[in-house]
């Protein structure tokens, strides 16, 4: 069952909400609260390191199952990320930044479908502000070493072709959104769809308890075997998102660099 769950009353249905997400921290450290999603993060960069480095060690001509795996989502984010957004001149410099995004996002939300851990860590939008802000430095230091600080500006806010009274509308619009907006929904895109995957998982799970275990009346059992299957059906939906929202996340932050390094807006 989810990590987080509200605790059932026999008064009532279960009352899932953004409550679920605030866990209790785990030990203290001091005055300092370690919470499961710290301890998840934490985890989450071993794991990323542990498997680059198996997978990279061997360095055979015929590599190994492990080697292969590596290989393969090293090419995807090279090939099909990189190049494919940055352009082939620039593209291999962000490359170790990409591939390590991508699989530090991806095991993070992968950690939503683990038994006894199910808790994506970006459902806490704390995590996913940082890693957007780390995006939004990167791109912006690559727009501002390739065209210089006036000349990166001046690329972001003033599209080629317009002039004259509307530039006064426009620029303050394209700033918001090439500068000050971006990181912003970046996070949101990611945060939202594994908050709401995980809150949807603890409605049917809950709902599914209560109507079989909890409810007095007989006739809401089949509804409640109904809620738990759902659940699983959603629990493998979910999967798919969260591979897709890695993408999504690492595929914006290359559009994002490729972007501040093109010489047209």
């Amino acid at each position: 069952m989810p990590q987080g769950l509200t605790v059932l009353a026999s008064a009532g249905p279960p009352n899932p909400g953004p409550a679920d997400f605030n866990l209790p921290a785990i030990f203290d450290i001091g005055e300092f609260g370690v919470t499961k999603p710290m301890l998840m993060i934490i985890l989450s960069a071993i794991l990323v390191f542990a498997f680059t480095y198996v997978a990279a060690r061997p360095a055979a001509v015929v590599p190994g199952k492990l080697q292969f795996a590596g290989e393969y989502v090293y090419g995807f984010v090279r090939n099909g990320i990189a190049r494919d957004s940055i352009g082939t001149q620039h593209f291999m410099a962000f490359v170790p930044y990409l591939f390590a995004l991508f699989l530090f996002v991806l095991v993070n939300n992968f950690f939503g479908a683990v038994p006894f851990i199910q808790f994506p860590t970006f459902s806490r939008i704390g995590y996913v502000y940082a890693l957007a802000g780390l995006t939004w430095i990167i791109y912006n230091a690559a727009g501002i070493w390739k065209h210089g600080l006036l000349g990166y500006i001046k690329l972001q806010v003033l599209p080629p072709g317009v002039n004259g009274p509307i530039l006064v509308l426009i620029v303050p619009l394209e700033f918001m959104s090439n500068i000050l907006v971006r990181p912003v929904t970046l996070a949101l895109r990611l945060f939202a769809n594994m908050f709401a995957g995980h809150l949807l998982m603890i409605l049917f799970v809950l709902g599914g308890e209560y109507l079989l275990l909890h409810s007095d009346k007989i006739a809401y059992a089949p509804v409640g075997i109904i809620s738990l299957i759902l659940a699983i059906a959603i629990a493998f939906l979910e999967m798919l998102i969260m591979f897709l929202q890695a993408y999504v996340f690492t595929l914006l932050t290359a559009m994002y660099i490729g972007g501040a390094l093109a010489e047209e807006h």
